[in-house]
């Protein structure tokens, strides 16, 4: 199958980082699942792409529900025919000091950015082993962040989160490179989306201040001297996605404008 011809399913794909990775994957050729939470964004996005002459499709669904996952694949294989790229992107934040943190702040958190991941890697799994694709190499791509390599004080939880990633695509590399499969991860820095909006309104609420005053000084720390756009995100997630990176896995390199050299 040529690479024009390659089939991806995105979640979180409705808006920020998520869209912009749908965007730029369906300029490469991708047909598109655009799943998210918001159903009702995730149609929104799929029009604007088949309005521009790609291929898309949208599914609504939980990240945290296996099931969610499941039925993500079957949409591809449905509408698409098959499944080479898995892309796990949905995520959230939350800003707090670790004293603060409940057992349900810590579940609900873990359940999207740590479980949602995990399942995603089983079910796209599953589709390629059911795939005859010989010595193809398929694709899963995890979101982790810059805070998966350094934490960040009070976000301890979504750092915890993301250092899970890392561990969980490195793991997964080693498990299923003999199938053909490799698996990567992204670190974005600070992209300006309506997480990092979040982010800072929170951190006002915890330190005081104004808003925008959080996202002004953590932007100071970019060596390039701007926010990181999705756009900036989704030319690596690119790369990760094509045949270029056919012999690259269990990396989870950052792309943030030289924030964090490391």
């Amino acid at each position: 199958m040529s690479e024009e011809a390659r089939v991806a399913v995105v979640t979180g794909s409705g808006r920020g980082i998520g869209k912009g990775i749908a965007e730029q994957l369906a300029s490469d050729g991708y047909s598109l699942v655009i799943a998210d939470y918001d159903g009702t964004t995730a149609a929104a996005t799929a029009q604007e792409l088949n309005d521009k002459g790609y291929h898309a499709v949208s599914v609504a669904g939980d990240v945290s529900e296996p099931a969610a996952h499941k039925a993500f694949v079957q949409a591809a294989v449905d509408n698409f025919g098959r499944l080479d790229t898995y892309v796990n992107n949905a995520g959230i934040a939350q800003i707090k000091l670790l004293q603060d943190e409940t057992p349900e702040d810590m579940q609900k958190i873990f359940s999207v950015n740590v479980f949602g991941d995990l399942y995603g890697i089983q079910a796209a799994t599953a589709q390629f082993e059911k795939q005859d694709d010989g010595d193809k190499i398929r694709k899963i791509i995890n979101a982790s962040s810059i805070a998966g390599h350094i934490a960040f004080d009070l976000l301890g939880a979504y750092s915890a989160t993301k250092f899970a990633v890392r561990g969980l695509t490195q793991a997964a590399a080693k498990e299923l490179g003999k199938k053909h499969i490799t698996v990567n991860a992204y670190c974005p820095g600070i992209v300006g989306t309506s997480m990092w909006s979040l982010i800072d309104e929170e951190m006002v609420k915890q330190l005081g201040g104004t808003k925008g005053e959080y996202l002004k000084k953590y932007s100071e720390s970019i060596t390039l001297g701007r926010v990181e756009t999705p756009e900036d995100v989704a030319n690596y997630v690119s790369f990760l996605g094509s045949t270029k990176s056919d012999y690259m896995t269990g990396q989870a390199v950052q792309i943030d404008g030289g924030i964090q050299f490391i």
